[in-house]
């Protein structure tokens, strides 16, 4: 009832696609945003999101300790379970980790062969088979073209899709409502891509591209005092 409640009320169940997942098997995704604005929050609500699925989702933190990521998950999902009580909100914390795995490199040693490498340890060993990838921390100052062209046949491959967070500055240009608008540089290495924007005391969850861009899903806020997802349109 509990994992039932939480689904429903997620606020995410309307940027799924057709296949009624956020991202298509090969697929790419972005939460591109500044620094300190609730990428990593985001990216961790996505992972709950298919974690309440039972979809096994490998996180892949390029600058934080396994002990950090986990403290993330932990927090967020208490914050979006805390109406109901302590005893089945554990039950079932415990039950979805077991469809969680946390892999951790150092920035400048991370590499798609590397990724590729750890992936068959786990999945050659039977220990964990990932549906959902997201790394977190690869550096966007520059399009990592050539790290994402790399992945791409190895995500078809695994058949999952991959969400990353990418940083980006306060771009000059501002698209119709003007709003900041990252670079299609950027843009263009995804086929969903989100932008989360800040404004006074809220922060805009814009759908720049995918199956649910320009349409009435892409009213979600992300709340700054508990870094949790908010439709608009039940505030």
């Amino acid at each position: 009832m509990l994992k039932n409640d939480l689904m429903v009320k997620n606020p995410l169940r309307g940027l799924v696609n057709d296949t009624n997942t956020l991202l298509a098997k090969g697929e790419f995704g972005a939460i591109l945003a500044r620094a300190g604005v609730g990428k990593t929050a985001f990216i961790v609500q996505i992972a709950l999101s298919g974690l309440l699925q039972h979809k096994n989702v490998l996180h892949v933190s390029l600058d934080e300790p396994v002990q950090k990521v986990s403290l993330w998950y932990e927090e967020v999902f208490r914050r979006f379970a805390e109406s109901y009580g302590p005893t089945p909100v554990q039950h079932l914390w415990e039950t979805i980790l077991t469809h969680r795995f946390i892999m951790t490199f150092q920035v400048e040693d991370f590499s798609v062969s590397k990724l590729a490498e750890r992936v068959s340890d786990l999945t050659e060993q039977a220990i964990f088979f990932p549906q959902i990838i997201l790394i977190d921390g690869l550096s966007f100052s520059e399009p990592p073209t050539e790290i994402l062209n790399a992945l791409r046949p190895l995500a078809r491959q695994w058949g999952v899709g991959v969400w990353f967070t990418a940083r980006i500055h306060r771009p000059e240009a501002t698209d119709a409502v003007g709003s900041p608008k990252p670079p299609d540089a950027i843009i263009d290495l995804f086929e969903t891509a989100i932008q989360l924007d800040p404004d006074d005391n809220r922060v805009h969850v814009r759908i720049l591209k995918g199956p649910r861009a320009k349409t009435e899903h892409a009213g979600l806020l992300l709340d700054p005092s508990t870094m949790l997802i908010m439709d608009k349109s039940v505030q």
